[in-house]
């Protein structure tokens, strides 16, 4: 774990603190690029090799940061980062629970170890957190919380079956803790970006497939400017992107399940492939 000063500062003049998860690259690194520059310290977590990187250039805008390098798949991986948090002695004001992970295949086809890791980190991970931080911001009569969904949400999702799940799982979970938190002082939001130019498609092997090798994928700094902006409009739910992605996944609320599921296993199918 690294830390620098600002981030532990206390009293009357310490910046709001933030924690955003997956923020090594990605919408996650633009999100935690976005509080820096809003003025916010920040509390990054990340499992791979570039969280210290982008935790320094959060520095070089300002920000004091605390970068936990924790596996959020693993129980005590979130504990590690709760405690990180805690350990600043400052409240949190805002929390972007961006965590997340794909695989690659059908489902028979995967490993049976790569879906539950992919259970792991998108839902058992951002509930374990969401239920570990919400009580200090109910306590202190206020705070914001970002849950990172996706337009897969909307749909069925053949060839990506178990990561659609828990997509739609993330969007129901983030709507009924807002219902739940009203009156509280403490906001959720649910983004529900589309694809995105982001490290997803590699990590997850689908690079070959026509999701993976579309050129016109949203910029993740647009996704994550326009989930900021909701986030502190206190909106319930934004569908992130370009004005295409975000006309696609309106449609996709109202379109036959039995088009959209289709056409979305056609996306995720692995070249070559005809399916089953």
């Amino acid at each position: 774990m690294n830390a620098d000063t600002a981030a532990a500062s206390t009293g009357p003049a310490a910046k709001p603190l933030a924690l955003v998860t997956g923020a090594s690259s990605g919408i996650g690194r633009e999100l935690a690029a976005r509080f820096a520059r809003h003025g916010f310290d920040l509390v990054v977590c990340a499992d791979d090799d570039r969280l210290d990187a982008a935790a320094d250039a959060l520095r070089r805008l300002g920000a004091g940061t605390v970068a936990v390098r924790a596996d959020l798949a693993l129980y005590d991986g979130v504990e590690r980062l709760h405690q990180a948090v805690t350990a600043t002695g400052r409240p949190l004001a805002a929390a972007a629970l961006n965590a997340g992970v794909g695989t690659r295949g059908a489902f028979l086809d995967a490993d049976l170890a790569d879906l539950a890791r992919v259970i792991d980190l998108n839902v058992t991970s951002t509930t374990h957190l969401a239920h570990r931080l919400l009580p200090g911001m109910v306590a202190a009569g206020s705070g914001r919380l970002l849950v990172v969904s996706s337009v897969a949400a909307l749909v069925p999702g053949p060839h990506q079956a178990v990561y659609g799940a828990t997509k739609a799982y993330l969007r129901s979970l983030g709507e009924s803790l807002r219902d739940e938190l009203r009156g509280t002082g403490v906001t959720v939001t649910t983004v529900l970006p589309g694809a995105t130019d982001t490290d997803f498609f590699r990590r997850a092997g689908l690079e070959d497939t026509l999701l993976g090798r579309w050129r016109h994928k949203d910029d993740p700094a647009l996704v994550a400017a326009q989930a900021y902006a909701g986030l502190m409009r206190g909106r319930r739910v934004v569908h992130a992107g370009s004005l295409p992605s975000r006309f696609g996944a309106r449609a996709a609320a109202l379109l036959p399940h039995a088009l959209t599921g289709r056409a979305l296993g056609y996306g995720f199918r692995e070249r070559g492939r005809r399916g089953r």
